[in-house]
């Protein structure tokens, strides 16, 4: 048994408020929080219709103040986007305001396309190769102010805020490796070098100041519900949402289908199943079956549950199922 959490990126359903996405979020961190969940994420991503959760903390302060003990972070915040300094006071605030409760995961993608990641950041080429400076910058504004120090995070210095590097590729495990941070997969959506990174993950880590020994979560995509044919059917907005964002149309989170073979190509079909090949769905006996032997043979310390379903209740219903799993070790309820 090992614990589980759940990344969120506030989907925005078709026809959808950005507005109601926060309100269902937060609704879904309060059954997080009751059913036992460690942690609630949500990701940064930019210009996309149906993601809502772009200024990630301030997210994270709408969730963190509607809860009461469950931890809630970024998974993650995207800090090519960003200065490291702005990062450490935000966050710095964030655990001002929620003590013990905050999580500072960090990636090296820009969380969008090109043209928008120059938007967000015009040197944003430098400033991707600058990502493991970025990182050890903010464990200096973190840290305690040394004597002499000019530059503080206020609030944030001495505040410690944990650090998680996330990654779908070896070069972030080989930074996680190397600084000693805990390490989160993105198998969810990008599943070909899962195994070599761990392998780089394990093999290659040091012991620092916030980790003795390796510490590693996998992400993947569930949908639980009382029929495998309905969990199949809710999963189609998914499938759909994946596709429109391979045809380079992203929209809101579409409707779920009866028929998903007509919607996508045979070459389009062979890539989202492959993509979304860590993707469990069907009744929790089914996603027990599924998720088991990938627990086996990875041995993750922890996993993180994803799932973009258009529905609002069978979302609830989903996570609702899948965190009674026997798989999985649960936080005593708040």
């Amino acid at each position: 048994m090992i614990p589980v959490s759940i990344l969120d990126l506030c989907p925005v359903s078709d026809g959808q408020t950005a507005a109601r996405s926060f309100r269902n979020s937060l609704e879904l961190a309060q059954l997080a929080e009751r059913a036992g969940y460690t942690r609630f994420w949500l990701a940064e991503h930019h210009n996309m219709p149906g993601i809502a959760s772009a200024a990630t903390a301030v997210v994270i302060g709408h969730i963190a103040g509607g809860t009461k003990k469950i931890r809630v972070g970024s998974g993650g915040i995207m800090l090519p986007n960003h200065s490291p300094l702005v990062v450490a006071e935000q966050f710095g605030t964030l655990e001002s305001l929620y003590p013990g409760r905050i999580d500072l995961g960090l990636g090296r993608a820009p969380g969008t396309d090109p043209l928008t990641s120059q938007a967000l950041r015009r040197d944003i080429m430098a400033a991707g190769e600058r990502f493991p400076q970025d990182v050890q910058e903010l464990q200096i504004l973190f840290d305690d102010v040394a004597p002499g120090q000019k530059i503080c995070a206020v609030p944030g210095a001495g505040l410690h805020v944990p650090l998680w590097m996330l990654g779908s590729s070896t070069f972030g495990a080989q930074l996680a490796a190397a600084l000693g941070l805990p390490y989160a997969f993105a198998s969810h959506f990008a599943p070909d070098a899962l195994e070599a990174a761990l392998h780089v993950y394990r093999s290659q880590f040091r012991p620092s100041a916030q980790l003795e020994k390796p510490y590693f979560m996998l992400t993947v995509n569930v949908l639980a519900a009382d029929t495998e044919e309905e969990a199949k059917f809710h999963f189609t907005s998914h499938q759909q949402s994946f596709i429109n964002l391979r045809r380079g149309r992203p929209a809101q989170l579409p409707a779920p289908i009866d028929d998903i073979e007509s919607y996508w190509s045979p070459a389009e079909k062979a890539m989202v199943q492959h993509a979304l090949q860590y993707a469990f769905v069907g009744t929790p006996a089914q996603v027990e079956k599924g998720l088991a032997p990938l627990i086996e043979r990875i041995r993750p310390d922890e996993v993180m549950l994803t799932g973009h379903v258009y529905d609002h209740a069978a979302r609830l219903k989903s996570f609702e199922l899948a965190a009674e799993l026997p798989l999985f070790s649960r936080a005593a309820a708040c």
